[in-house]
């Protein structure tokens, strides 16, 4: 069954992990939870397992990176959300007028030592950043992390109900494009050639829904999210009717 989902020897490896974890603590019928998982391989546990009661969770309702979770009867959901839940948070504080990326808190993390599995979604906020992070490494964490850059932070651990969550804002498009291919949406959202589009996804660069996509006539369904490497992500909102030039009018939203 693994081999039938896994594109990779390297998604073979960490399949057979999560399938061994996750049908374990189903057996027990204790909570069984695995480290972060990115929205491809969320989707590739799901062809997995289709049958087994787990669920997804981020530490935020936006959260893209999650960690898939069994939980037996006797378990609320809410308890994931709880002091003995799967996913802690951090709030690093820092001078206001350093500018501070996602890459800055991502790399000092991984200059301590600390797994990328072990850590989730990074917010990055005007003199704040919030980090959610494995319940285990949460000491170490609250240790260790104490500049970004050349930046001194101030660390401290965080309810999850407080955690910002993503900062951005949503550009609406509004175009028309022949057919919803990829190609032609992914042209139309970040405004280039639909052949120069085509090559991106030929290349590898771009996923639809979190998986990567290597067709460029793949139709794309209302809702759908596209990824492009280097240009940033985009949701088709809306498929609206024809125009007079038999054109399919679409709305765009695209992250700034």
């Amino acid at each position: 069954m693994i081999g039938r989902v896994a594109e990779t020897g390297e998604d073979r490896l960490l399949l057979a992990r999560l399938y061994d974890k996750l049908t374990a603590a189903e057996r027990r019928c204790v909570p069984g939870y695995t480290a972060f998982l990115a929205p491809r391989e969320q989707i590739l546990l799901r062809r997995l397992l289709p049958e087994l009661p787990i669920c997804f969770f981020g530490g935020h309702p936006e959260a893209e990176r999650a960690v898939a979770c069994y939980l037996p009867d006797y378990l609320a959901a809410d308890w994931l959300s709880g002091p003995e839940g799967p996913v802690a948070a951090v709030r690093a504080s820092f001078y206001e007028k350093d500018a501070l990326t996602h890459r800055d808190f991502l790399g000092s993390l991984m200059g301590c030592g600390i797994k990328r599995e072990t850590v989730g979604d990074i917010y990055v906020a005007k003199g704040s950043c919030d980090i959610l992070v494995t319940r285990e490494i949460l000491p170490y964490v609250l240790d260790q992390l104490t500049s970004a850059g050349r930046t001194r932070l101030s660390v401290r651990a965080l309810p999850l109900q407080e955690v910002s969550g993503p900062c951005y804002t949503l550009k609406t498009l509004r175009d028309t494009v022949a057919s919803l291919r990829l190609d032609a949406l992914v042209g139309a959202g970040f405004s280039m050639a639909r052949g120069k589009a085509a090559e991106l996804i030929a290349a590898g660069k771009v996923s639809l829904d979190g998986m990567p996509c290597l067709k460029p006539d793949k139709l794309v369904e209302e809702g759908a999210k596209i990824s492009a490497r280097g240009y940033g992500k985009l949701v088709l909102s809306q498929i609206n009717g024809r125009t007079k030039k038999d054109r399919i009018s679409i709305v765009l939203e695209k992250y700034q």
